[in-house]
């Protein structure tokens, strides 16, 4: 059981590091390099990670300033909804409607 603790521990880090290395505002794009469609897409993903970090360091943004314009929004916010709208597909399910359960009491 320890070693389980260790192991999700250690993968635990690791991603938060891999997660980090491209987060918005750290310099990488410039007017002549903007962040497109895809870079939109990765930085919606970890908008969560971004906001801690965010907390921390006044440089890092949720949101990169230097992109592409629509294309970027756009990638951006379908990964944000599909990332959170997502967490919906795990939560468990109701037999019967919330609403005739009520109207049963």
């Amino acid at each position: 059981m320890k070693k389980r603790i260790l192991l999700l521990g250690i993968v635990s880090v690791a991603m938060l590091f891999v997660l980090t290395g491209c987060v918005p505002g750290d310099g990488t794009y410039t007017a002549a390099k903007p962040a497109g469609f895809f870079w939109g897409i990765w930085h919606g993903w970890i908008a969560p990670v971004s906001l801690i970090i965010g907390l921390f360091n006044k440089s890092i943004r949720v949101y990169e300033t230097m992109n592409v314009g629509w294309w970027y929004d756009f990638g951006f916010y379908i990964a944000i909804i599909s990332g959170f709208g997502g967490i919906s597909l795990f939560r468990k399910k109701n037999s019967g409607n919330r609403c005739n359960q009520d109207k049963n009491k």
